[in-house]
């Protein structure tokens, strides 16, 4: 893919030692800018991938609805005394 410039609007500051740090990785400052944008682009990928639902994971919803104030603990504990006899 062939190259294209790209203006940019930097304070000189920033600029100059950003050179110096490319310069300290044997890199140009062109390729940091487009290494840092290409993975920028990776994880705005990643996060599109992760937020597509397979069909089957789909299919596992089946419309409950549980409280936010829901208490599994306290749930699972009443269930384990009712199926097993409080130990109390």
């Amino acid at each position: 893919m062939a190259a294209v410039d790209v203006n940019l609007r930097l304070e000189q500051t920033v600029i100059e030692r950003m050179k110096e740090y490319a310069k300290s990785e044997r890199t140009s400052l062109s390729r940091m800018v487009e290494n840092y944008f290409i993975s920028l682009l990776n994880k705005a990928r990643i996060k599109e991938e992760v937020r597509e639902i397979t069909p089957f994971v789909a299919k596992l919803n089946a419309g409950i609805t549980v409280p936010a104030d829901f208490d599994y603990k306290k749930d699972r504990a009443e269930y384990l005394d009712k199926k097993y006899g409080s130990n109390n």
